[in-house]
C-alpha cells in the first residue's frame, strides 16, 4: 500500500512505539536493549536507527525515580533526531503547567483551608496526590535529586518542580517538543484514544475534516496553548489563556475520561477492558486512509491489547500498573504489527507473547473476544498456549492461559460493547 498524505511512509518503514514510562527507567532501558530499531550508546543516549521511526506516546513522569532522566533522554532524542522521533504529551506530562499557578498562590477552589495555608511543601503534595493521580511523585522526585550529591529538603523538591516549568526548565523544553496527534502511514498515534467528539474537533475551532487537516490544527491549538503559557498570559478576568490546554488534558469533572479529548479519551470500558470504536468513527478514519491506531494512557495488562475488526485495529500499548517490571514492544509496519512482551499469569507463572500479524489477517483468533465470558484474545504464549485478558471490577485484571483446542471450540466476535459504552 503506498501513501501520499502528510507526514506518512512507506508499508516497509518501521516504527517502534513505547509509552506510559512514568519515571521508571527500567521500562525505557528494557525497550531499549537488544532492539532492532533504537539503542542507549555508551553515553545513555537514546539513539534511533536509520529508516526508523521512534514513537513515544506520553507520560514521562510521576511514577518512578527517574523522572528526569527519562524527559531529558527522550528530549535529547528529539533534538538530536528530530525527523526519526515523535514524543506525544500525555496527560501527566501536561497537568504540571498548574504548577506555576497553584504553587503561587492561586490552588484549586477544592483545596483544604488547612492545606491552603500550609508551606509550598504540603501544598505540592497534596496538589500530585489528590489531582494528578501522582501518589509517591513528592519523594520520587526527592530521591532523584538527592542522587546528584547533595542534601536535599522539601523545599527544594518544590523549586525543582517549578525549575522545569521556567525558561531553560526541562519539563517545559519536553512539552515545547511534543504534540497531540501524529500520523505515519496508516497508523494514527494519540495518547489516550478518539471518540466522536474528538475525532476530527480542534478546541476553539470546532470540527475540521480530514484526519491530517485535523492533525495539524489540533497540534497547532497545542503549540498556540504553550506559547501562551511561556509569555504569562492572562484573559481579561485573569483566568490563564492556557486553561483550555489543562481542561483538554483532564477527565470531565465528575468522570473518569474525557471523550472529547484525545488526551484523556479511553479506548476501554469504566472497569478499562478495551473495546473498538464505533463503526462510524472506523468510517470517517478509513476515509483518510487510517486503518489502525494506537494508545496508551489506558493500563492494560502486561503486554499490547490488539483489537481487530476486518481491516481496522486498535492498539493499547500502556505499560503502567502491569505486574512484570520491564516494558513490552511494539514494533508497526503499514502492512503488520510485531508484539514482544512478558507476562505473569494469574497462577503466577511468568510466559512470553511474541507475534507478528498482518493487517487483516484472519486466520488466527488475536484481537477478537470471547462471547461468553468477554475475554480478549491477545496472543500466543511460549508454551503453546493463547493468552486470555478481561479486566475486573475495582480495576483488577485476568491474564488466563488457554489451549489452542478449547479456545477453537468457543465463539469469538468483535471486542466492541466496551468502546460502544462510552461513545
Amino acid at each position: 500500500m503506498t501513501n501520499t498524505h502528510p507526514g506518512t511512509s512507506k508499508a516497509d518503514h518501521p516504527v517502534a512505539y513505547l509509552t506510559d514510562v512514568e519515571g521508571i527507567w527500567e521500562k525505557l532501558a528494557s525497550f531499549c536493549r537488544d532492539n532492532p530499531n533504537l539503542y542507549l550508546n555508551a553515553g545513555g543516549r537514546l539513539v534511533v536507527r536509520p529508516g526508523a521511526t521512534f514513537v513515544y506516546g506520553g507520560d514521562a513522569i510521576d511514577r518512578g525515580p527517574d523522572g528526569l532522566r527519562v524527559v531529558r533522554t527522550l528530549l535529547e532524542a528529539k533534538h538530536h533526531q528530530p525527523s526519526q522521533v515523535v514524543l506525544l504529551a500525555g496527560n501527566r506530562d501536561i497537568n504540571k503547567l498548574r504548577l506555576v499557578r497553584e504553587l503561587k498562590g492561586h490552588p484549586l477552589a477544592r483545596t483544604p483551608a488547612d492545606v491552603r495555608n500550609a508551606p509550598r511543601p504540603v501544598l505540592l503534595r497534596w496538589i500530585l496526590e489528590n489531582t494528578m493521580g501522582a501518589r509517591g511523585a513528592f519523594e520520587f522526585r526527592r530521591a532523584e535529586l538527592d542522587r546528584t550529591g547533595g542534601p536535599v529538603s522539601e523545599e527544594d523538591v518544590v523549586t525543582s518542580f517549578l525549575e522545569d516549568l521556567g525558561p531553560g526548565g526541562l519539563l517545559r523544553d519536553y512539552l515545547t517538543a511534543c504534540q497531540l496527534a501524529h500520523r505515519i502511514g496508516n497508523t494514527l498515534f494519540v495518547h489516550g484514544g478518539v471518540h466522536e467528539r474528538s475525532l476530527e474537533v480542534v478546541p476553539a475551532r470546532g470540527r475540521v475534516e480530514g484526519v491530517d487537516a485535523w492533525t495539524e490544527a489540533l497540534n497547532h491549538w497545542y503549540r498556540e496553548q504553550l506559547s501562551a503559557f511561556r509569555e504569562g498570559h492572562l484573559d481579561k478576568d485573569g483566568t490563564p489563556a492556557w486553561e483550555p490546554l489543562i481542561a483538554y488534558q483532564a477527565p470531565t469533572p465528575g468522570e473518569r475520561i474525557n471523550t472529547a479529548s484525545v488526551v484523556y479519551g479511553r479506548m476501554a470500558d469504566t472497569r478499562n477492558h478495551p473495546g473498538l470504536p464505533s463503526p462510524a468513527l472506523i468510517a470517517t478514519l478509513a476515509r483518510s486512509g487510517i486503518h489502525r491506531v494506537v494508545v496508551g494512557h489506558t493500563p492494560s495488562g502486561d503486554c499490547p491489547s490488539l483489537l481487530r475488526e476486518e481491516a481496522f485495529e486498535l492498539i493499547l500499548a500502556d505499560n503502567s500498573y502491569g505486574r512484570v517490571e520491564g516494558a513490552s514492544r511494539l514494533f508497526l509496519r503499514d502492512d503488520s504489527v510485531y508484539v514482544e512482551g512478558q507476562v505473569k499469569l494469574d497462577e503466577g507463572r511468568l510466559e512470553q507473547v511474541r507475534f507478528q500479524l498482518a493487517l487483516g489477517d484472519t486466520s488466527v483468533p488475536i484481537g477478537r473476544q470471547l462471547l461468553d465470558t468477554g475475554h480478549l484474545v491477545k496472543g500466543p504464549l511460549s508454551s503453546g498456549d493463547w493468552l486470555l485478558f478481561r479486566a475486573l471490577p475495582q480495576f483488577r485484571i485476568e491474564q488466563l492461559p488457554a489451549a489452542v483446542s478449547a479456545l477453537a471450540e468457543r465463539a469469538l466476535g468483535p471486542a466492541r460493547a466496551a468502546a460502544q459504552q462510552q461513545a
